[in-house]
């Protein structure tokens, strides 16, 4: 059994439905502080399958440990973590003890019920500001530019000692770039609790009526339109690069880290423009100040992913655009 730490997250609920249309058999942990326990029920009719959920929250050491005395589990996906930039920035002090203690919690029992198979869920924060493009996995790292990216390099460090401490803990980093699209069933998608602090999100609302216009953080970045360039990846496909790490957990032990991107790049007014071909809908933008620990350019190279897990993003722009689309026309107010 897999247990699934933020399950009912965006990211999490489309792996547990790549994980059960494998064969796999789940249980989730989720505190609900930013996702619905719909989408769970959701992911039981696309996949026909139930979904054994316990509501609970990282921090809690004795309810996380009753999970793995009560469940045979074999290994953990883990996306139990706060996410937004912004915040961190204004609130380290949260994202230290959520994403970084949380995260020792979560070892701590692992260890003491002899768990140590472990996919976590890192992010190309960790690279900082990169002094150049495409970022390969062996860049440096820890340069970070904002407290969110600065937590998930830590929850690294510290699962490369786990692993240089005790050679049976086999555990991958998956360091991913920026997630978006939907199920193509239309029911799953992302579905902030607040205003949105990720792009396509934000645009989908906009389209919808449930927002004025789109805001623009800075348009004097050095890229070609002058807005912000990123390396978007589709989250289904995202999904399967986590099942593609746990097939190869097999024959793996120790520390290993993997991008998962697409290796292209589009910049803002790019993802407006496809969206806007993808829909038919006119999103209307204004162009603000540029956010605190934001950078001009992050693209990966995923030469060492197809390599390492075998694993290639297969959904282009046009997916993302359509799938995410899809997903918040059929719910305008999400779950």
């Amino acid at each position: 059994m897999i247990l699934v730490t933020g399950g009912a997250g965006y990211i999490g609920s489309h792996t547990v439905i790549e994980l059960l249309d494998a064969g796999e058999t789940v249980i989730v942990y989720d505190n609900l502080s930013n996702s619905s326990e719909e989408s769970l029920k959701r992911v039981t009719r696309i996949t026909g399958k139930d979904v054994p959920f316990i509501k609970g929250d990282i921090l809690d050491e004795e309810k996380l440990s009753s999970v793995f005395a009560n469940n045979d589990i074999s290994a953990v996906i883990h996306f139990a973590g706060l996410k937004e930039i912004a915040e961190s920035v204004s609130n380290p002090l949260r994202y230290y003890e959520n994403n970084v203690y949380g995260t020792q919690v979560l070892l701590r029992v692992m260890a003491n019920h002899d768990v140590k198979r472990l996919i976590f869920s890192s992010s190309a924060t960790v690279y900082g500001d990169p002094a150049e493009t495409p970022i390969r996995e062996n860049f440096p790292t820890g340069a970070t530019t904002n407290p969110y990216g600065t937590s998930k390099y830590m929850v690294e460090r510290i699962l490369s000692d786990v692993c240089l401490a005790d050679a049976s803990w086999s555990v991958t980093a998956l360091r991913y770039f920026n997630p978006v699209g939907a199920h193509s069933s239309g029911l799953i998608g992302e579905n902030p609790s607040k205003v949105p602090a990720n792009l396509l999100p934000y645009i989908t609302q906009v389209a919808v009526g449930r927002l004025k216009e789109l805001k623009v953080f800075g348009n004097d970045y050095p890229t070609h339109d002058g807005t912000g360039v990123r390396d978007y990846i589709h989250v289904v496909d995202l999904a399967l690069g986590h099942l593609a790490a746990l097939n190869k957990m097999d024959s793996a032990t120790g520390y290993q880290v993997f991008n998962l991107g697409t290796g292209e790049k589009y910049s803002v007014l790019d993802m407006i423009k496809a969206f806007e071909r993808a829909s038919g809908k006119t999103i209307p933008y204004r162009i603000e100040a540029r956010r605190p620990g934001d950078i001009a350019e992050c693209y990966a190279d995923p030469a060492s992913a197809a390599e390492g897990l075998g694993w290639k993003a297969q959904l282009g722009i046009d997916d993302m655009m359509k799938d995410a689309w899809r997903w918040q026309s059929s719910n305008p107010q999400g779950f």
